[in-house]
């Protein structure tokens, strides 16, 4: 006779980061897609980011996040996402380094209007070669450049994915993120290949 398990079975939990620079839409895109109300740690911006946040082309902004953001998704009973939104300032890029530890990828959220602001992120993510995919978000439905020129601007690797987006969009965020597991994917294969291995 057969018997069977009633242990539980635990999903394979998988960490993905959010990051950009400041007011390119990290906890838009964490609420859009999180299947739970996300954490958030907004906070009003008040007189006292004068001469230390950088304002420029967000100057409608009204709150920002201070620590992290938090969303899960249920790809399967198998298997979660579980989202981390990073703040954008400078001044909290101290915890990059906490949030980015264990992560299976991460998203840089790109804005055309302030692609430098993408500079940053990309750097954090190829010196601990973490994969990652370029979401350009494209705020009002304007698409002002086209994946491959954003591609060119920044400098990027072929294999990175690079999708434009809408982060207030469920469907349009799941691209972005279907492109980070697919980017890790590709990553793992190729470090199996080159040690000899296969899957």
């Amino acid at each position: 006779m057969v018997s069977v398990s009633s242990e539980p079975i635990l999903p394979t939990a998988l960490k993905i980061l959010i990051a950009g620079g400041f007011g390119v839409g990290k906890t838009t895109m964490v609420g859009s897609v999180s299947e739970v109300d996300p954490l958030e740690t907004e906070e009003r911006i008040t007189t006292a980011s004068v001469g230390v946040d950088d304002l420029a082309g967000v100057e409608k902004k009204t709150s920002t996040t201070v620590a992290m953001d938090f969303g899960r998704i249920t790809i399967s009973p198998e298997l979660v996402l579980y989202l981390f939104g990073t703040p954008g300032q400078d001044r909290f890029w101290f915890m990059w380094d906490d949030l980015s530890t264990g992560a299976l990828g991460a998203v840089v959220l790109a804005d055309t209007r302030r692609l430098d602001a993408s500079f940053a992120s990309i750097d954090f993510f190829e010196s601990r070669d973490i994969p990652f995919a370029v979401g350009v978000n494209c705020f009002d439905g304007r698409r002002e450049a086209s994946a491959e020129q954003v591609r060119q601007a920044l400098d990027l690797d072929p294999s990175t994915p690079v999708v434009l987006c809408d982060v207030r969009e469920r469907h349009s965020s799941k691209n972005v993120l279907l492109a980070v597991l697919e980017a890790a994917r590709d990553q793992a294969q190729q470090r199996l290949a080159s040690a000899g291995g296969s899957f």
